[in-house]
């Protein structure tokens, strides 16, 4: 049986990350090398750091990545691809020249037999009033014609200097740590979810930054995906477990 992969939050093109050419170098050796056992990967959000498309131009870089994306679905392997909030702007390039299948809302599936909650994780659960309303503000149609309005030279440099001052506010430019079952705004959130579909397997998130693996019942799971910055994590489903896992360049 092949196996299914979730990753998440690679940031790529981030100038807040020193080592960008080497992380998508990485990244990419880590798709190469479950090639061979993968049925579907599921990228699970902001896996670039700012990502906007005009109808006729898509952001400069990320061709490694890209092109091994393509060849991958190429190959016959399925790979989903869930907007995040720094890449909220997704148009049809991923899906026409990658042959990616997006989504825009989180996914309730079934896999090998289990039934899973798939989401980035932004905005569920978060009581945060300023991010709430800049995501309205990003997924505003009108705001977003507005924004394509200006020229890429313009519109890119804001989206990537906005990107980095946002994550230069953090202490050493991480997320907070893991703040325990009782204030984690994904895990309140869906043990509230869990009580009104009590079906589900397993929930997946990106988002936090963290690497999280927690029993929420014996039938239920959330995991929280760590990045691909710092951890350069992912969870691996064979049908049986799903395991949370680092990748080590070079292992196989």
């Amino acid at each position: 049986m092949k196996k299914v992969y979730f990753l998440s939050d690679a940031h790529l093109g981030s100038r807040a990350i020193e080592h960008g050419r080497m992380q998508e170098r990485r990244l990419v050796n880590f798709l190469e090398s479950i090639r061979h056992d993968a049925d579907t990967i599921y990228l699970m959000g902001d896996m670039f750091d700012f990502w906007y498309e005009f109808k006729m131009v898509v952001p400069k870089g990320y061709t490694r990545f890209l092109g091994k994306l393509s060849e991958l679905t190429d190959s016959g392997i399925e790979i989903h691809f869930f907007i995040g909030n720094h890449d909220i702007w997704c148009g049809d390039y991923l899906e026409k020249e990658c042959g990616l299948i997006l989504h825009r809302e989180p996914l309730t599936t079934e896999i090998y037999g289990k039934e899973f909650y798939l989401a980035h994780g932004d905005g569920l659960g978060d009581p945060n009033t300023t991010f709430k309303l800049l995501r309205r503000m990003f997924r505003n149609q009108f705001l977003q014609t507005i924004f394509s309005s200006l020229h890429p030279r313009w519109s890119m440099e804001l989206g990537l200097s906005w990107a980095k001052k946002s994550r230069m506010k953090r202490l050493d430019g991480k997320e907070p740590e893991y703040m325990g079952e009782d204030k984690e705004f994904l895990v309140l959130y869906t043990k509230e979810y869990l009580k009104i579909h009590p079906t589900i397997n397993y929930f997946i998130y990106g988002h936090r930054h963290i690497m999280l693996d927690l029993t929420l019942s014996s039938t239920s799971r959330i995991t929280i995906l760590g990045d691909w910055i710092n951890y350069f994590s992912y969870a691996v489903f064979d049908g049986q477990n799903l395991i949370l896992e680092e990748y080590l360049e070079g292992e196989k």
